[in-house]
């Protein structure tokens, strides 16, 4: 399989692109998929999420300060 940036890979592999999507390579193509999950239900008033690209995943903290997380009633991913 040829992906998006241009790499080969065998049937059969899967890898993580560098923007957090989980590829596979079978003998029907590629496929993409997020490999996180996006927070959905939370005080979207008082909070805010954050995307960390190295972890690839979400924090929902407080927008006045950051260091205080919300929580999270819903995840969707």
């Amino acid at each position: 399989c040829l992906d998006r940036e241009g790499k080969v890979h065998e049937f059969g592999s899967s890898w993580r692109t560098d923007d957090c999507y989980d590829g596979s390579c079978s003998k029907a193509g590629i496929s993409y998929c997020t490999s996180y999950a996006t927070p959905v239900d939370y005080d979207e008033e008082k909070c805010e999420s954050i995307f960390n690209k190295e972890t690839c995943s979400y924090k929902v903290v407080e927008k006045d300060d950051h260091s205080k997380e919300c929580p999270v009633h819903s995840w969707v991913g």
